[in-house]
């Protein structure tokens, strides 16, 4: 025989009877469901009054079943037991497929990330990832992220960051300005320089560059300054002027011929700031772990292009 389900007493106090019974101490089980002594009791006493019976033997710092306690828990802990395994089942289901978010600079992601993006979306379809792309040190516990990308010095990287490539730079135009070679300080006067501002570098200033060259005091016909590297590639490529171009993220540029590396008589300011990788987990989960191996492979990749075009500039 059975009751309906409207006769069945509250799951919350069958939830503090099971603790109980767990336990044997209503002091154990109310620190077990984050309640007050005096709350379990209540719980109890309610549950013994809506079936109209005792439940607990009540000693002198004991308590036990009775024969109906004893058969009932038997069946409440087994159900009990049977809802935390699913809905824990469920919960971590939901939790292993969580966006993954990463953060990094803007030009990071639309010149190196987002072209690349489809392939890891190939092969990992059921992983979704989330992408904030700032210029800004976002802190990952605090705006919950998983992975972000760093930008400096290697040495001024946090600790446990992971480097994925350095950064090769050097004059790069459009094939529309005429352009081969930057071998005389005549082509400056009669062109236009992009420069990037958003790094005091000196790898990034012309003056230093034309400083290298034997140039200084020449005086290019104009300059227009970006705060956004990507913004800077972007004039290059509609052929607005000369600029200096990160090889890493303009690589597929030089290679379909949308942009050209013009070649200098003397090597200008080096780089000594790298690309790392940082996770918020030690153990991140496994969507965060598949796009933190495909970056580090991607990232390898890009290395060996660079170390095999190093006759470039």
């Amino acid at each position: 025989m059975s009751v309906s389900l409207t006769k069945l007493p509250s799951p919350d106090l069958l939830r503090s009877f099971v603790a109980v019974g767990r336990r044997m101490s209503i002091t154990l089980a109310a620190q077990d469901l984050f309640l007050t002594q005096s709350a379990v009791s209540r719980h109890i006493h309610a549950l013994e009054t809506a079936l109209g019976m005792k439940l607990f033997k009540r000693m002198h710092r004991a308590i036990h079943f009775t024969a109906e306690g004893e058969q009932l828990f038997v069946s409440a802990d087994s159900a009990m037991q049977q809802l935390q395994d699913t809905v824990g089942a469920l919960q971590a289901s939901q939790l292993a497929h969580q966006p993954v978010t990463l953060t990094a600079s803007i030009s990071f992601v639309g010149l190196w990330l987002l072209p690349r993006l489809p392939q890891f979306q190939q092969h990992h379809p059921n992983v979704e990832v989330r992408l904030a792309a700032s210029n800004s040190i976002m802190d990952l516990r605090q705006e919950g992220l998983d992975i972000a990308i760093r930008y400096g010095a290697q040495e001024q990287m946090p600790a446990g960051g992971l480097r994925l490539f350095g950064e090769t730079i050097f004059p790069v135009a459009h094939p529309s300005l005429g352009l081969c070679r930057l071998d005389a300080p005549e082509i400056i006067a009669r062109s236009v320089l992009l420069e990037f501002e958003g790094d005091a570098s000196p790898c990034w200033n012309w003056d230093a560059w034309l400083a290298a060259q034997g140039w200084s005091g020449i005086k290019p016909k104009g300059v227009i300054r970006f705060n956004l590297f990507d913004q800077m590639i972007h004039a290059t490529i509609a052929g607005q002027g000369i600029a200096l171009g990160r090889s890493q993220f303009i690589r597929p540029m030089l290679d379909d011929g949308r942009l050209f590396a013009l070649p200098t008589p003397h090597p200008g300011p080096k780089s000594n700031k790298v690309f790392c990788l940082l996770q918020r987990d030690a153990r991140p989960s496994k969507d965060a772990q598949a796009l933190i191996d495909w970056i580090v492979a991607e990232a390898k990749q890009t290395d060996g292009v660079e170390a095999d075009a190093s006759d470039d500039p």
